[in-house]
């Protein structure tokens, strides 16, 4: 463990904004004076007459991309998950969903994993609430290699895109000399026969590390990375469906309205079979230690494994 590179992608997306600038000169970047959690200071030090500090008005920031959108700029809208979903959602869904105008929202210190700011900044309603605005693409990466090459696929489409990322480092698995983001396709890093684990984020590397674990024990887990969580994947999640019989999701959010209710979804239309949502169950986070927050609310690989145990013995 000790040789594994962690990364939080907060940084990944502060570093790619900058990264990116020259290559689209219309790229430019918002923030709710909260440059320096968001690391959007990193674009801001690099292009600072690309870079509008909106204040602690976020949904002002939002209307502020919407009129920069039509006017052919892409902004990115930046600020915690909390404020960019929760506090300015009508603006979001009317200045920016209704028109379908191209405005990409950076939303930071998403999950629990916010850790010691407590259940009022810990928002695990957010893909939930993106989820129900038509026409929005949502984009949570898993790590490094992923949340940058997101971030420039975000730019290339042309439409609102909801990008979460997070606080704490995590690990880096995917190999930035090889991996190949797509935008809406599912990604199967380990093929397995009993039981699909679905993961989002951060949960997708503890979904490496359960199948492990349950590979040891005899158990065949497939492991399947879905970074795009709306328009989902939905061939390669009813492929798992009928090749498993039994699927298990796992995300940094609530269970309602996220992942697992869209993978449910999903299933439910095209081959129904028991899925098992691991993420917070129907309460609020508290303040913590993120890394002791994740196993206390049972987002971690012996949770995982054990969820899977229980999820087998639903199989018909």
């Amino acid at each position: 463990m000790s040789d594994i590179i962690r990364k939080a992608t907060r940084e990944s997306y502060g570093e790619t904004l900058r990264d990116l600038a020259d290559k689209y000169e219309n790229l430019v970047v918002l923030d709710a004076d909260l440059a320096a959690a968001t690391k959007t200071a990193i674009f801001k030090k690099a292009y600072p007459q690309r870079f509008f500090d909106c204040g602690i008005a976020e949904a002002n920031m939002m209307g502020v991309a919407a009129g920069l959108a039509a006017c052919g700029k892409i902004p990115f809208a930046s600020t915690f998950a909390m404020f960019a979903a929760g506090r300015a959602y009508e603006i979001v869904r009317n200045s920016i969903g209704y028109p379908h105008l191209n405005v990409k929202i950076g939303a930071t210190h998403a999950g629990i994993s916010v850790g010691e700011d407590g259940a009022t900044h810990q928002c695990n309603e957010d893909i939930a609430l993106m989820r129900t605005i038509p026409g929005m693409t949502i984009i949570n990466p898993a790590d490094d290699v992923e949340a940058r090459q997101a971030v420039e696929a975000a730019i290339n489409y042309a439409g609102p895109v909801y990008m979460r990322f997070g606080r704490l480092a995590v690990p880096v698995f995917n190999d930035k000399n090889s991996y190949k983001f797509e935008l809406g396709k599912g990604v199967v890093l380990r093929e397995g026969t009993d039981v699909t684990i679905i993961a989002t984020g951060l949960m997708v590397y503890e979904a490496l590390e359960a199948s492990k674990t349950l590979s040891d024990e005899g158990i065949s887990a497939r492991v399947v990375n879905i970074h795009t969580i709306k328009p989902l994947d939905t061939e390669l999640v009813c492929r798992c469906a009928s090749d498993t019989g039994v699927i298990v999701t796992v995300e940094e959010h609530s269970i309602i309205g996220g992942l697992g209710s869209a993978v449910s979804e999903a299933v439910t239309g095209c081959c129904p079979v028991p899925v098992v949502r691991i993420g917070v169950n129907d309460e609020y986070g508290c303040s913590g230690p993120a890394v002791e927050l994740l196993k206390k609310f049972g987002l971690c690989a012996e949770n995982i494994v054990a969820k899977t145990k229980e999820a087998l013995k639903l199989k018909r």
